[in-house]
Order: C-alpha cells, then structure tokens, then sequence
C-alpha cells in the first residue's frame, strides 16, 4: 500500500510539470488571432490587385484597339493628302504651263534676274513662279509713297532686264502690300486715308518709274492689296517688315488676266481696240 501511494504522488509530480501557464496560452491564441486576420487581409488584397489587374488590362486591351484604328485612319489621311499634294502640284504644273509654256521663264531672263537679285540683296527673285519681291523700306520711307534715292536705279536694272530679247513680250503686275497698321498722322491720312490707298500709290510709283525707264506701258499693270495679303503675323516689328512689300510679278503675253483685254479675249470680245 505505502508503493501505491509513493508511485501516485509521482505521477502527480510529473502531471504538474506538464501545464502551460493561462498568461502565455491567451497570447498564443492571440497571436493566433491576429495571424488569421492578416492572413484575411492578405487575401482580400491579393483578389483587389487582380481585380486591378484585369481592369488595366482591359484598358491595355482597348488603347490598343484605339491606336490599331488611329494608325489605320492615318494611312488613310496620309493617302489624302499625297493625292492633295498631287492633285496641286498638277494644277500648279498647269499655271506655269499657261504663264510661261513650259513650267518656268525662259532660262536667259531667269539668268539675268537672278544676277539682278545678286546685285541688290533687297530684291528676291524666286525662278519657278517669276515673284520678284522688294521689302519697301527699300523703297520708301514709312507712311510715303515716293521713292527714296537710289530706288531708281535698281528699277532701271529692272526694267533694262525687261527689255532684253530674253524677255520677249513678258507682262510686269506692280502688287503693293502693307502691314496691319493704321495710318499715322493726319498729314498722311489726307493723301492715303487707309492701307489700300498707301499700298496701291506705292505700286503705282514703281510702275511709273518703270515706265520712265522705257517700259512700255501696255506690259505694266499695278494693284494695292493693302494689309489684306500678310506674309507673317503683323506681331513684331519684324513681321510688319515683312508686309511691307512691293511684289513684281512676271508674266507671259497671254496669261489670262481680268482688266489686261489682250489676254482675255473671251471677256472682251475680238474687237478690242489697241
């Protein structure tokens, strides 16, 4: 009986080593806790960025459906404007076909006005269209339409150009432009009261001093566009220069132009006097 009771009390001994303290098994448990619902969030996030995920590949999916039909309406804009860009060139072909029988002045008096332009840097000589240009700064002082001194002289040039056989029968239009700009003063005002009487006396002095130089009459002809025909923007001083202008335009004989009778015989009829 004294065995019996020794090997219990043994027993007991060795039953209570093996408790977990209550303190550290509810921070067990606690932990336990806090893991699974991190674990919940974890998840939860995961199914969000998927959910993300298949929303910016959608629109991955879309933008590129978008630029797929973009690229095809570019290839067609494209083929638009290349027949736009041939339809013009043929047209123009056409103009200087009618201006100058094949497409460009003859090489001579395409020559000698380009050693004119060399000469006098302020006049612009552009061979395909037969545009000389002149800024009228050169030409005049602001607000007035006679020419300062020296003008004379490169007009001359001019018109001894004009008269070579390279130019044979060739027409001249003196077009005036000016920039946006009122006129200033009522001095100026009286004699141009706006851009259309400036720029139209200013080509007509040029004509007359053409005219003076031997030019016949009947191969000039003047038109005053005023501030109607810019160039540039008229914002700076440097773009209102560039409106300041005096265009001298070189034609053949039969280049159709309203008001020249010879050249638009349908307009006038044959019985045109000369």
């Amino acid at each position: 009986m004294k065995a019996f009771w020794s090997v219990l009390a043994g027993m007991s001994v060795a039953l209570s080593g093996c408790m977990v303290p209550q303190s550290e098994l509810n921070l067990a448990e606690a932990q336990n806790r806090a893991l699974a619902e991190q674990n919940r969030a974890q998840l939860a996030e995961i199914d969000n960025l998927k959910t993300h995920a298949r929303t910016l590949e959608n629109r991955v999916i879309r933008s590129e459906d978008q630029l797929a039909k973009l690229q095809d309406r570019v290839k067609i804009d494209r083929r638009q404007l290349d027949g736009y860009q041939r339809e013009r060139d043929e047209l123009y072909d056409q103009f200087q076909g009618l201006a100058f029988g094949r497409g460009h002045l003859p090489l001579e008096l395409s020559r000698q006005f380009a050693e004119l332009s060399q000469k006098y840097p302020s006049l612009q000589f552009d061979p395909e269209t037969g545009i000389s240009k002149l800024d009228t700064d050169i030409l005049f002082d602001t607000g007035e339409a006679t020419l300062k001194p020296g003008a004379e002289r490169l007009l001359d040039d001019l018109v001894r150009v004009m008269k070579s056989p390279a130019a044979g029968d060739t027409k001249i239009m003196v077009a005036g432009h000016t920039d946006s700009r009122l006129i200033a003063g009522r001095g100026v005002r009286d004699r141009y009261p706006n851009n259309f009487h400036l720029s139209a006396a200013r080509a007509l002095a040029v004509a007359d001093r053409m005219r003076q130089a031997g030019l016949p009459e009947n191969r000039v002809a003047v038109a005053g566009f005023g501030s109607s025909q810019p160039i540039a923007s008229n914002g700076t001083s440097q773009d209102r220069q560039k409106n300041r202008r005096v265009e001298i335009f070189v034609m053949a004989a039969d280049v159709p132009v309203v008001g020249w009778s010879d050249s638009t015989p349908s307009v006038y009829g044959s019985g045109v006097k000369r």
